[in-house]
């Protein structure tokens, strides 16, 4: 009997610790959203501004998709796959980028996107690069 209460207090033990790592884990999982879509659209942006550095303003036929106008952070979003405005939802998250004017081709400029799920949200800043102006 002594051993069985022994068990039932460790395994209290380990539950009263546990418990709260587990908890916060949704916070940590919106942050780590966050930073990995932020990433995605310095790339995005990075890739494009490339684009239009290797083609000419007059872009048709088979080099039109090679560069998109970005002057705005919220232009970032149109360049990721599947997305087509701002705010965008994945997988039941929202994703907000806030507008912040780029300027002329080649500038860049700190850019802030909020994640948010269910009441939790996270911010994550990434590098925005204007293109195409």
């Amino acid at each position: 009997m002594i051993e069985l209460i022994v068990v039932i207090v460790i395994l209290g033990i380990l539950a009263a610790t546990a418990l709260p790592k587990f908890i916060d884990l949704r916070s940590d999982a919106l942050s780590s959203s966050a930073n990995g879509m932020a990433g995605s659209l310095t790339s995005a942006m990075s890739v494009n501004y490339a684009g239009c550095s290797a083609t000419s303003h007059n872009i048709t036929g088979a080099n039109a998709d090679k560069c998109r106008q970005v002057s705005d952070c919220t232009d970032g979003a149109a360049l990721l796959q599947g997305v087509t405005a701002n705010p965008f939802t994945q997988a039941g998250t929202t994703f907000t980028i806030t507008a912040t004017n780029l300027g002329t081709n080649g500038s860049t400029a700190s850019c802030e996107l909020t994640v948010s799920r269910s009441g939790v949200s996270a911010v994550a800043h990434f590098t925005g690069i204007a293109a195409g102006n």
